[in-house]
């Protein structure tokens, strides 16, 4: 007893075209669109159309190269995670010890000062 109905296995998991993980399907076509917009500026302003398509496909080429490099390397969250773990101060320092001495003390009602 077959069933005709394939099982989707994808469930949960995040969506993938081609090797593309996630949000770098978006950062392509972002790519793409702008590469689109650079070669209609670059042909309305009278650049040779040989050297519009030349710059473009080095451009797409560029664009392909880093996306799939960076999907490769971070994954799914991973670019994320490393912006995060870059914002995150390497020390903190604190000049003045004012606001540790006034931790302990405690006003009339028996709640802590501010």
């Amino acid at each position: 007893m077959n069933s005709i109905y394939q099982i989707n296995k994808g469930i949960n998991r995040s969506i993938e075209f081609k090797g593309l993980k996630a949000q770098y399907i978006g950062y392509l076509a972002g790519g793409l669109v702008a590469l689109l917009v650079l070669f209609a500026v670059l042909y309305i302003c009278g650049v040779s159309s040989l050297i519009c398509v030349a710059i473009i496909l080095v451009a797409g080429t560029l664009l392909f190269i880093k996306v799939y490099g960076m999907s490769r390397k971070y994954g799914q969250y991973g670019m994320m995670k490393a912006a995060a773990r870059r914002s995150v101060p390497k020390a903190i320092r604190i000049n003045s010890r004012k606001i540790f001495t006034g931790l302990n003390k405690m006003d009339t009602n028996g709640k802590a000062a501010r």
